[in-house]
């Protein structure tokens, strides 16, 4: 396998485990509202993630890195024209993260109540439009070549907003919720693990539907692709894990419907990946623009150099982490929070 097509998939692979990782986070900023009675409750809640969800915020700090050094050319295109959209991500992100940290300074409850807001909505918005980013990755933009060398955006904020696109992001919305109560009832116990997973089978549900139109509706888009076969395969996959999942969820198997969840997001995302090859941005003014994977891939040296500095450090980054998740890996009750501690 060549370095460009290699690094392609590394950095796949990164944001796959970016998205399964923060995925349940999102979920659980999303849970706060609909599970969170009191603020005890909601204590509870943000426990489940407190020790781990920067940990897993840093994959998408490495999925980026890579994406800069191995895909210049797709880093930049793809930075510039999702601007807006990016930067609404990001300012979410931060007052996720800032919440998170500052809502247990006691300042008051209106203080609480708004960090409260702010962590349900910096969860909403990144899921809903990384949804909507990917699926118009996979369906294709209007970008064009420069006549200096490079590809640019043609389109809009609104061209991003189409019918496949907003379905996308409903359908990333709607799993990584599912993914996050799931979470949750595999982390606590009581009345609060009932809860979680009564709500995760009427929001699995949705998932489901939403999740089978939208990988149908992205096999009958590449018809005509060298890939079909891949795509078709892995989107079988997902829908098999997602319905396993949530039948394991309803069964009371925590477990298995957290490991059905992740593998439904991770086959999905490699089916829109799939969908993508072999080019890294297809373009819907002319298919002779597309951004290739070769077109705009770093040196060979600069490749051959990144994959030794990954081979030596990601085993070590995901030992920590799974070091870390079993050192967490104990479940949290509501009786274990004091009453009077923010």
């Amino acid at each position: 396998m060549e370095l460009t097509t290699l690094w392609f998939f590394i950095v796949g692979a990164m944001l796959i485990g970016y998205f399964v990782l923060d995925g349940f986070d999102f979920g659980v900023g999303m849970s706060l509202p609909f599970l969170g009675r009191d603020d005890r409750d909601r204590r509870l809640i943000i426990n489940t993630i407190g020790p781990v969800w920067d940990l897993n915020e840093t994959w998408l700090i490495v999925a980026g890195a890579s994406l800069f050094a191995a895909f210049p050319e797709w880093y930049a295109t793809m930075f510039s024209g999702f601007y807006l959209a990016l930067l609404v991500i990001l300012v979410a992100l931060i007052l996720r993260g800032v919440s998170f940290e500052y809502r247990h300074q006691g300042k008051g409850r209106e203080w609480t109540r708004w960090f409260d807001q702010f962590i349900f909505w910096g969860s909403v918005v990144p899921p809903l439009l990384w949804g909507v980013a990917f699926a118009n990755l996979a369906q294709g933009l209007p970008i064009a070549p420069m006549e200096n060398g490079g590809w640019i955006y043609q389109g809009t904020l609104l061209t991003l907003l189409n019918p496949y696109g907003l379905l996308g992001g409903l359908t990333m919305l709607l799993i990584t919720f599912a993914h996050g109560l799931v979470f949750i009832s595999l982390k606590t116990a009581g009345d609060m693990r009932v809860r979680a997973r009564s709500l995760a089978t009427k929001v699995g549900a949705a998932a489901i539907i939403a999740g089978a139109t939208f990988l149908g509706w992205t096999i009958m888009q590449h018809t005509d692709s060298p890939t079909l076969w891949v795509i078709v395969l892995c989107s079988a996959v997902a829908a098999l894990a997602l319905i396993g999942g949530w039948a394991a969820n309803l069964v009371g198997r925590e477990g298995w419907a957290f490991t059905g969840n992740a593998i439904a997001i991770a086959f999905a995302l490699l089916a829109i990946f799939m969908a993508m090859f072999p080019n890294l941005m297809a373009s819907s003014i002319d298919p002779s623009y597309s951004m290739s994977i070769v077109g705009a891939a770093s040196s060979q040296k600069t490749l051959e150099l990144m994959t030794w500095v990954a081979v030596f450090t990601l085993p070590l980054v995901l030992a920590y982490q799974a070091w870390t998740y079993w050192i967490f890996r104990k479940r949290l009750t509501r009786e274990a929070i004091p009453v009077g501690a923010h």
